[in-house]
């Protein structure tokens, strides 16, 4: 899945879009490649369809409550599928679909049962089971149908057995409701050239196969299709495949119906299957000979929206060929760009769908940054075709894939890796090491300390929980690893490596610890690359245990010591595995690159480590930034470090054109926020900030010591006026470098990337810090587009403008806001931004109508009143006002969004929790409202978000010191 395949509800959804495009999505093939690092439960384990009344003769089952595996006794060759939603242009609904499928298996055990998927279906099968025409043999009958929705299972007994090494073929009809969730088949509404219309799309990944259509929706239990897809003549079909004939059909009614038939597919999984049946454009070029399409809407299409996506898909496709030496085998490539979807995209053999805003480029916008998020997530989606197509069809055959969704990470990490290099091939004014660092390990790097699991999971850990597979520890450390992997490799050997083991592997199985065994035998084979250890226990450190390491160097001894790294420096915190990370580093010393060194103990001495008493002598260590571990140095290395950036330009100007100064910020400032250095040391290194000119290294900045939501966070009475002269006089330099171009020519910054992708922090922050000039900017930004709307605010700083303007004025400003937000011409983006904008209201009075519009569906989508909600709930003085409409509301609000909301509410409530009695305060209304086992979890977290509060308010205490000593430097 595309956009790092994250699943949210809508609700985050829209939360979540008004951060940071999240970019990344799925691999499955590579999956195939890798195996697991553990051994895990067996597969097949005896149990019945239901504990009350045992099936006879039934074959092992899933355990009651897994909902997950099927036994092995029965395999799918080939699905003969038919799907006929009945949707017609313009019906209100409601919406069902019906259809039939004829599923050819292979018996490879006698049993007198067969299990496969279903859920939420009514699934009626054939009175017998025949063998394909072809092949001789009688048809067996069937005794009856066992459904199980909680196991998501349908269970066909026989009267007689299925004998081994037989085919079969199943025969069952089915029908369904087409709901707007977005899962599964899916309806979802749109506004084209100013007319309301539908589509019909899908979204199968990852166990929602099954409530389309009966299968084996497993992504080892593959097959061929044969596809067709009965619809409203008035709209045209797609598939994985290409279509080989369109028909007619009437219905019980006498209504005719198109039929749209397509050629049969490669094998393939399930959760691959794709169905979108629309009233869509598309442009289109070839590329070696394979036609490629991108589709969207009509007036998207018109308006050239899809062309930026159609030049680059060629050449990236092309790039992977060359890299690693395959070809596509598919015809055709279809890329879609719909209005909803809940990933940012799906890598569907052949028919990829995309939301719009992470595939449609609008040329006005001249933004690198944007095209570079289209490249990345196409090139993203396209590792995927050509991986998967390659590996099962050229080199595995029938049976070799990943087993199950445990070895998720390997699919998508990997593709999220790759991303970059297919991004950067196409956009090559971007930097691959930046962005690697920046889009992808920073990020990890945040929540790996946070998320308590492994990459590497057995099967038993994650049953019933394939949902919150799809995370940042997928995407961002599957490809942070894989990076440090090649990195230390260098990328010749690891595409060797990868190449060579394809074909020794080919048509046969493969594991994680084959591909580690091969590439050991690439490395073994030459002489360049040495390593410390075996690829397997390398890697297995990496990928079998939780969390990361931070090494703690002591450059005055050359001590250099692991541990995992925590949130909190707690000495009774335990690491809950005792292995230790088998650790590259590269490092510096004065400036000059050293040797590569390995770290494969607990601690251990490197002479070549070890400083001298010159002032002038330091060390850094992780230079190339591959390595994924953080790292702490001791006061001395770190005072000559601050020493160097603060005084000696021809060493930042070194560090900088390497990359390098990152580190300096990144890690430091996060460190002290975890206590492994004193926040004075680290605070230190901001003094040279007056002289950084680079936007790359201030977001790392203020990311650190500024608060994420800026105007979420209470100003401390202390810390804030301090930390206001401090930061400005250091940010007005390059504050006015960039507020000078866009005052004066917002296009030079075109092809500046990081420009575009963190100036909104620094322009917000400015903001926030009141500086007037900022202020005044936004304020006449947004007067300028109150009096004419086609103007548009530059899309780089568009949500702080509103939300600063909204803040600094009236209700006219507000009911603009509103306006807009209802004009037809209004992108999902800005409406995003504008939800937003309009809860940063000053006036009490305006916040509460907002809220109270939220619950009007003629201004708002009944999907947007949570979101409206939670936005007010993170604003300073709307925490408060939020919490008072909820309580007075909740009925209502109960009904409309469940318990999660008010969860989210209190999520948010907790920034503001300080004592006792607001906790109490808080607990009347649990009382009434929550379960017991909700109460005591909801008291839990608010007890857990004052101390955190209490913590802060200490830290802030420190900064505030050492901001009066030192905020006249």
């Amino acid at each position: 899945m595309g956009a790092r395949g994250l699943y949210v509800g809508r609700r985050a959804a829209a939360l979540l879009a008004t951060l940071l495009l999240a970019l990344l999505a799925a691999l499955l093939a590579l999956a195939a490649l890798y195996g697991r690092c553990r051994q895990q439960a067996p597969t097949e384990t005896p149990s019945s369809i239901s504990p009350a009344s045992p099936i006879p003769a039934a074959p092992p089952g899933p355990a009651p409550g897994s909902g997950l595996r099927l036994p092995r006794h029965v395999l799918p060759l080939h699905y003969d599928l038919e799907l006929w939603p009945r949707v017609r242009r313009g019906q209100e609904g409601p919406f069902s679909f019906s259809g039939q499928v004829n599923i050819t298996v292979l018996c490879r055990q006698d049993t007198g049962a067969v299990m496969l998927h279903s859920a939420g279906l009514s699934t009626r099968a054939a009175p017998d089971v025949r063998a394909p025409s072809p092949e001789p043999g009688a048809a067996l009958e069937v005794a009856g149908m066992r459904q199980d929705e909680e196991e998501e299972v349908v269970v066909l007994e026989m009267r007689e057995q299925l004998r081994a090494g037989r085919r079969y073929v199943l025969q069952l009809e089915f029908q369904g409701q087409l709901h707007e969730n977005l899962d599964g088949l899916f309806l979802t509404r749109y506004t084209d050239q100013g007319q309301s219309s539908m589509l019909i799309a899908s979204q199968m990944e990852p166990t929602s196969a099954r409530r389309v259509y009966p299968c084996f929706d497993e992504p080892a239990m593959k097959a061929t299709f044969n596809i067709r897809l009965v619809h409203d003549p008035s709209y045209m079909a797609l598939s994985n495949m290409p279509a080989i004939d369109v028909s007619e059909m009437k219905d019980e009614n006498g209504s005719l119906w198109a039929v749209t038939t397509f050629n049969t597919s490669l094998k393939m999984s399930t959760y691959l299957t794709a169905f979108l049946i629309c009233d869509f454009d598309y442009v289109t070029r070839t590329e070696r000979g394979k036609e490629i399409r991108i589709w969207a809407r009509k007036e998207a299409v018109k308006n050239g929206y899809a062309d930026y996506a159609l030049n680059i898909t060629g050449p990236i496709f092309s790039f992977l060929e060359d890299l690693l030496n395959v070809s596509y085998p598919l015809p055709k490539t279809d890329i879609v760009a719909v209005p909803e979807f809940v990933a940012g995209a799906m890598e569907n053999w052949g028919l990829m769908i995309f939301q719009e805003p992470w595939l449609l480029y609008l040329p006005k916008d001249k933004l690198t940054s944007r095209k570079a998020m289209i490249a990345m997530i196409v090139s993203h989606e396209l590792g995927h075709q050509a991986y998967f197509f390659f590996f099962l069809s050229k080199w595995f055959g029938n049976l070799v894939t990943m087993n199950w969704w445990n070895d998720l990470w390997l699919k998508e990490g990997l593709a999220s890796y790759f991303e970059y290099l297919g991004a950067t091939f196409v956009e090559p004014k971007i930097s691959l090491d930046k962005i690697f660092y920046d889009q992808a390990v920073q990020p990890v790097l945040k929540d790996d300390n946070e998320i308590v699991r492994s990459l590497s999971e057995s099967e038993d850990k994650i049953k019933g929980l394939l949902m919150a597979l799809f995370d940042n520890i997928t995407y961002n450390k599957g490809a942070s690893i894989t990076w440090m992997l090649s990195g230390f490799l260098t990328e010749k050997l690891f595409i060797r490596a990868l190449t060579s083991y394809l074909k020794e592997f080919s048509f046969s199985n493969a594991s994680q610890d084959d591909l580690w065994t091969h590439i050991q035998m690439v490395v073994d084979a030459q002489d360049e690359i040495q390593l410390p250890a075996s690829v397997k226990q390398i890697m297995d450190s990496w990928t079998c245990q939780n969390g990361f390491p931070i090494l703690t160097v002591d450059a005055t001894t050359g001590t250099v010591r692991q541990e995992q790294f925590l949130n909190t420096k707690n000495e009774n915190n335990t690491d809950s595995y005792n292995n230790t990370w088998i650790i590259p580093i590269s490092w510096m010393r004065n400036g000059a690159s050293q040797p590569l060194t390995w770290l494969n103990k607990s601690s251990e001495v490197f002479p070549e480590m070890q400083v001298s008493d010159s002032e002038h002598d330091w060390i850094l260590l992780n230079v190339n930034l591959s390595g994924y571990y953080r790292v702490s140095y001791d006061q001395l290395n770190l005072k000559r470090l601050a020493h160097l950036l603060e005084n000696d330009p021809k060493v930042r100007s070194c560090l900088s054109s390497q990359a390098y100064k990152q580190i300096l910020s990144v890690y430091f400032f996060l460190q002290f926020l975890f206590g492994y250095i004193q926040i004075e040391t680290a605070l230190d290194l901001t003094k040279y900030l007056a002289r950084e000119d680079e936007l790359f290294i201030w977001n790392m900045a203020l990311s650190n010591l500024v608060p994420e939501n800026l105007e979420g966070t209470s100003k401390n009475y202390e810390e804030y006026p301090l930390l206001k002269k401090y930061l400005l006089k250091r940010m007005l330099p390059i504050y006015h470098y960039y507020t000078g171009f866009i005052r004066q020519n917002i296009d030079a910054l075109e092809d500046d990337y990081f420009a575009l992708v963190h100036l909104e922090k620094l322009f917000a922050t400015a903001c926030w810090l009141g500086l007037q000039d900022c202020l005044d900017l936004s304020s006449e930004l947004y007067a300028r587009w109150m009096d004419n709307p086609e103007y548009k605010i530059p899309i780089l700083i568009r949500r702080p403008v509103c939300c600063y303007a909204v803040a600094a004025g009236s209700e006219k400003e507000w009911d603009f806001a509103l306006e807009m937000y209802n004009h037809t011409n209004s992108t999902k983006e800005d409406k995003d931004i504008l939800l937003s904008a309009m809860s940063c209201a000053r006036e009490p009075w305006l916040l509460y109508r907002y809220l109270q519009y939220g619950l009007r569906d003629s201004l708002f989508s009944s999907n947007s009143s949570s979101v409206i909600i939670l936005h007010v709930a993170t604003k300073d003085i709307g925490h408060r006002i939020t919490w008072e409409f909820v309580t007075e509301n909740w009925p209502l609000l109960r009904e409309r969004h469940g318990k999660e909301l008010l969860h989210d509410v209190l999520r948010f409530m907790g920034k503001f929790v300080n004592t006792d009695v607001q906790i109490q305060e808080l607990q009347v209304f649990y009382n009434n409202t929550m379960e017991e086992d909700e109460r005591v979890a909801a008291t839990l977290l608010l007890e857990s978000a004052k101390s955190e509060n209490m913590e802060r308010r200490k830290l802030l205490t420190k900064t505030a010191k050492w901001l009066q000593k030192n905020v006249d430097d």
